[in-house]
Order: structure tokens, then C-alpha cells, then sequence
């Protein structure tokens, strides 16, 4: 599997907010799973869970080789990784529909899980995200969000203003996101804020509820 530095040194402090929050055997939608190595990191260590990846048509083709690499052996007791699904959060059409039996990839999940997408996809996609999220987790279900937020415009360190500032001199519409912003049209569309989880280098993970 190919492995990215930043998978490697986030892996174990996500875990551990993950084994906080998720419930026993949950079902998790991951949304931007990248090279899937959050995916098989976390199957192969939360027992019960069924992980969904997900990624953008396009990199579909590289996603699930690697997957599909990963030996059923070598996953945590009762754990399913399943195949990718293309999924682009502003497409509502390829969003997991809720029905009452069909595949594993069918809504509610438990959680959506994202890690490092906020800041690369524009601002505007931001809001179909959330609705998105709130759209296929089960009342209580969970949306978390890892990587690096600031607060009305105030960075949590000069790093995360130099990443900024980065990110936007390569295309505007990437940027690190507000998380007070972000938390607000989250309660508009049907998510409560529940925790702000500091992580290691800057990064934090936001968790939120899908309200009955």
C-alpha cells in the first residue's frame, strides 16, 4: 500500500479519537480515503467496524487496488473493509441512498469520517458535505472531521497560517476552513457540534451529531 507521510504520523492519534467515539460494530462512511491507508490502518485495529471508502471517480482506479491488497487476515475480529464507491460530496446523486436492505454501501451509517479534505475542497463545497453527512447517518450519528481549522480567522499557530496562505497561493479556493463557520451552517443543517478534539501538529478533529 502506498503509504503518505501524513497518514503515517495522524494514524494513531485519530485511532485513538475514533475508539472515544465510535459505537461497538459501527458503520463508517469515509469520505476522501485517498490511497486507503486510514482505511486499512483502522480495520485492522477497531473490532466490529465496516468501513465504506470513498473517493472521487477518478481515483477510483488507484484506491482500490490497494484495498484489495490488504489481507482479509490481517483485519481486526469481525472488521469488513469493503470496496470503494465514487463518491464527489457535491454530487447529491452519488451520496449512499437509505434503504432497508441492499448492500453494505446503503445509509444510515454511524459515522462519516474525513480526514484532510476541508481545506482542498473549495469553501462552497463545504455546506454539501455537511448536508451530505447529515443525509446518510442514522439519528446520533456522528461526522467527524480531522485537519487543520482556524477560529473567525485566527490560526492555532503561525504553521497552520503559513499552510494557508499555501494552499491559496496554489488555488484560491482552497484555504484552511473556520470552524466556528463551519459549526454554524453544520446546525443548519441538522449536525450539533460536540466536541473539538486538539491533535497533535495543529490539526484537531471537529465532531458533530446528526440530531433526531
Amino acid at each position: 500500500m502506498n503509504a503518505t507521510p501524513a497518514c503515517e504520523r495522524n494514524k494513531l492519534p485519530i485511532l485513538a479519537v475514533l475508539q472515544d467515539w465510535l459505537p461497538s460494530n459501527a458503520r463508517v462512511l469515509e469520505i476522501g480515503s485517498g490511497g486507503g491507508q486510514h482505511a486499512a490502518f483502522f480495520c485492522q485495529r477497531i473490532r466490529g467496524v465496516s468501513w465504506q471508502p470513498s473517493e472521487r471517480a477518478a481515483a477510483l482506479a488507484d484506491l482500490q487496488p490497494q484495498l484489495a491488497a490488504v489481507p482479509p487476515a490481517s483485519l481486526a475480529p469481525g472488521a469488513r473493509l469493503l470496496p470503494a464507491i465514487a463518491l464527489d460530496v457535491t454530487c447529491s446523486a452519488q451520496w449512499p441512498r437509505p434503504t432497508e436492505t441492499g448492500p453494505a454501501k446503503t445509509a444510515p451509517f454511524d459515522a462519516v469520517f474525513s480526514a484532510n479534505t476541508c481545506h482542498i475542497m473549495p469553501a462552497a463545497a463545504l455546506p454539501q458535505l455537511l448536508a451530505g453527512a447529515a443525509r446518510v447517518l442514522r439519528p446520533g450519528g456522528l461526522l467527524l472531521l480531522y485537519g487543520p481549522f482556524h477560529n473567525g480567522g485566527v490560526h492555532t499557530a503561525p504553521s497552520n497560517a503559513a499552510f494557508d496562505a499555501h494552499l491559496r497561493s496554489l488555488d484560491p479556493a482552497m484555504g484552511v476552513r473556520d470552524a466556528v463557520e463551519l459549526q454554524e451552517q453544520a446546525r443548519g443543517l441538522g449536525l450539533e457540534p460536540l466536541a473539538d478534539v486538539a491533535m497533535p501538529a495543529n490539526n484537531r478533529v471537529l465532531v458533530l451529531a446528526r440530531r433526531p
